[in-house]
Order: C-alpha cells, then sequence, then structure tokens
C-alpha cells in the first residue's frame, strides 16, 4: 500500500517527493477539466484574483456602512432656530393623515405618528404637488432621500423618536386598575433613527399667529378696561346699563332655581314623586336645550318587582298567561259605571314620571 503524501508545514521547503506528487495532481486535474497544466495554472490563478478582489469588494462595503453608522449619531442637533427645510416638512407633514394618537411626554399630551406614515406621504403625488409650490422642500427620489428629508424633524428638533414606558416602573406604590386603553406614557430615545416601525412625537404647533393673535386681542381687552375712566360718557353709560342687565338676568337665573326646588318640595309631598320646572336646567345639554321641556316629572329608579313568575321566551310570564287565558265575563254598564268611579277616586291621576314635549313655534 502507497503511503499517504504529507502536506509540507507553512515555511518549510517541499520535499522532492512532495513536487513530484503535486504535479501528478495537477495533471491528472488538467486532465479532467480537458486543458494542460499551463491552462489549469492560469485558470487557478484567475479564480483566485476574483475571489481576492470580491473579498476586498466586501470589506469596503461593510467599512462604508459601519462608518455611516457611525456617522449618524454624530450629526449635531441644532438647539437654536429650525431649518427653514425641516419646518417645511414639518408643516408638509402636519397637514397629511399620519394617523396620530395622542401620547402623554413629560406629563403633557403629544401627537405620535409612525415613520412608515411619513415615508408614504413622501412618496405621494401630494408631495410632488407641494413641491412645485414650495422650493424648501426637498427632492425625494427613493427611499434613502425620504430618509434624509425625515432626519430634518429631529436635527431641528421638530420631532423627535420616543418608545412606550412605564410611568409607574421604580415606584413602591401598586399600578392603578383603572387607566385609558392606547393612551401610552413615551420617553425620548437617544438614537433618532428612520425605521418604519419607530414612534416619532410631534414637537412642532405649526404656525402660532392664532396665539399671537388671541394674545394680542387681550392686551387689547385689558388696556380698554384700565382706560375706563377716559371712555366717552355714552360708552360708560351703555357699559352700566349693560352690567346691571347681566346681573338682572343673574339674579332672576338664580330666583327661578330657588323657585323650582321650592315647587318640587311641595309637589313631591303633596303628588309624588314631584314636579320639577325646566327638568333639563342643569343637565349636560345645550344652552336652548336647558329650558326643553317647560315641565317634568321626577323619574324614579326601577325597582324589581318580586313573583311576577317566570318570564318565556316571548316575553310573557305565566301570571299574564293564567290572566290570558281564564274567560272574561261580559262587562255591563253598571261595572263600567262603578269601576270607572272607584278609579278615579282611588287614583285620581298616572303619576308614573313622564316628560312632555312642547312644541317649537
Amino acid at each position: 500500500m502507497a503511503t499517504p503524501l504529507q502536506q509540507p508545514q507553512p515555511g518549510q521547503k517541499p520535499s522532492p517527493q512532495q513536487v513530484a506528487a503535486l504535479r501528478q495532481q495537477l495533471a491528472a486535474d488538467a486532465a479532467k477539466q480537458g486543458m494542460t497544466v499551463e491552462q489549469y495554472v492560469s485558470k487557478l490563478k484567475e479564480n483566485a484574483q476574483q475571489q481576492h478582489e470580491q473579498q476586498q469588494l466586501q470589506q469596503q462595503q461593510e467599512q462604508q456602512a459601519a462608518a455611516q453608522q457611525q456617522e449618524q449619531p454624530q450629526t449635531p442637533i441644532n438647539p437654536g432656530a429650525p431649518d427653514p427645510r425641516g419646518v417645511a416638512v414639518a408643516n408638509f407633514l402636519r397637514s397629511q393623515e399620519l394617523k396620530s394618537r395622542t401620547c402623554i411626554l413629560n406629563g403633557q399630551r403629544k401627537d405620535m405618528f409612525k415613520v412608515k406614515r411619513a415615508i408614504r406621504a413622501f412618496q405621494s403625488e401630494t408631495y410632488k404637488q407641494a413641491c412645485l409650490k414650495n422650493k424648501l422642500l426637498p427632492k425625494i427620489t427613493d427611499r434613502k432621500t425620504a430618509d434624509d428629508a425625515f432626519r430634518l424633524l429631529p436635527l431641528s428638533l421638530l420631532a423627535l423618536r420616543v418608545s412606550k414606558t412605564d410611568p409607574h416602573e421604580g415606584h413602591d406604590h401598586p399600578k392603578p386598575k383603572k387607566r385609558v386603553k392606547g393612551l401610552w406614557t413615551v420617553k425620548v430615545e437617544q438614537q433618532q433613527d428612520v425605521t418604519d416601525d419607530l414612534h416619532y412625537v410631534w414637537l412642532y404647533e405649526g404656525p402660532q399667529w392664532k396665539t399671537k393673535l388671541y394674545a394680542g386681542g387681550a392686551l387689547l381687552a385689558i388696556m380698554a378696561v384700565v382706560m375706563f375712566p377716559l371712555w366717552p360718557m355714552k360708552l360708560r353709560l351703555g357699559v352700566w346699563y349693560l352690567s346691571m342687565g347681566m346681573l338682572g338676568l343673574i339674579g332672576l337665573f338664580f330666583a327661578m332655581a330657588i323657585f323650582r326646588l321650592i315647587l318640587f318640595v311641595i309637589t313631591m309631598f303633596a303628588v309624588p314623586p314631584g314636579l320639577w320646572l325646566y327638568p333639563n336646567l342643569f343637565e349636560d345639554v345645550g344652552f336652548f336645550d336647558s329650558f326643553k321641556p317647560l315641565w317634568g316629572w321626577q323619574e324614579e329608579k326601577k325597582k324589581k318587582k318580586k313573583g311576577k313568575g317566570v318570564v318565556d321566551s316571548k316575553g310573557k310570564t305565566s301570571n299574564e298567561k293564567d290572566s290570558a287565558a281564564k274567560p272574561s265575563a261580559p262587562i255591563t254598564a253598571t261595572q263600567t259605571s262603578t269601576a270607572t268611579s272607584s278609579s278615579a277616586f282611588t287614583n285620581p291621576r298616572d303619576l308614573k314620571p313622564r316628560v312632555e314635549e312642547v312644541e317649537e313655534e
């Protein structure tokens, strides 16, 4: 039996036997491929060179990706005035339907949305039309440019990435049983990445012209009240009459509230359950609905009566079935007049609570 050929160690010169064995092996492999030894060796060199180039290219791509990942967190966030391009992007996204939901951030209610909703808005025809009207909006051609446009929001502190957190974490007291379903308590994350499933919260409230207008109106009203002694006599007299009229209406309202309470107490003992004047006066309804209807009986809670019998599938009790099964005797005129007179004395009126509607003129 032929002994197996030992491979030379790295850095060790091969023996003549090993060199001869390698040549025989190359000749056999070249014969299998149908080539000469020189052609086979050149082909092996080309394959090795291609593999080396592919490895170098893959290493370069990995290094570039790692460099990009390292550069993204190091992008400075401007704490001053926001970028005009970021403001334009924020105004566009605020005008779109991003299916925002309310969350709690630092004890304040904020609007939260997903990144994929914003990316879809960037890729829509509405954004292309908006770019024609507003030159500050960045042009978007692919996903990379869409991500770059979205990054303008956290860079200018217009929107920040958040994640759900437990507001009672670390507290000694137990968690409350009652909580608002779907209302997240969130915290700001350090890494402001752009991925479809991530959540961002709006810090940008939009144009503040309404707030400024309200502030200016409040300032003018305060100045007008302060300068009341300088008003013309006719204006001051008109304000005095107006204030007296308002005081009269307030006094009339309190008088009506007291009168309706006295009326209810009297009717509660005279004709129970009691009569209310303007029963919806203090209900959670509109102004005009508070004075409808004009009057109504006090509503009583329905009590379950025992001994009614078993209710069948048609909603009738056994007592009702028994009464319906018994044949009724013919009613004479005398019995009718007697029943009518007795019911008139025993039940003078139907005292069940009801509300009568007043027709609008």
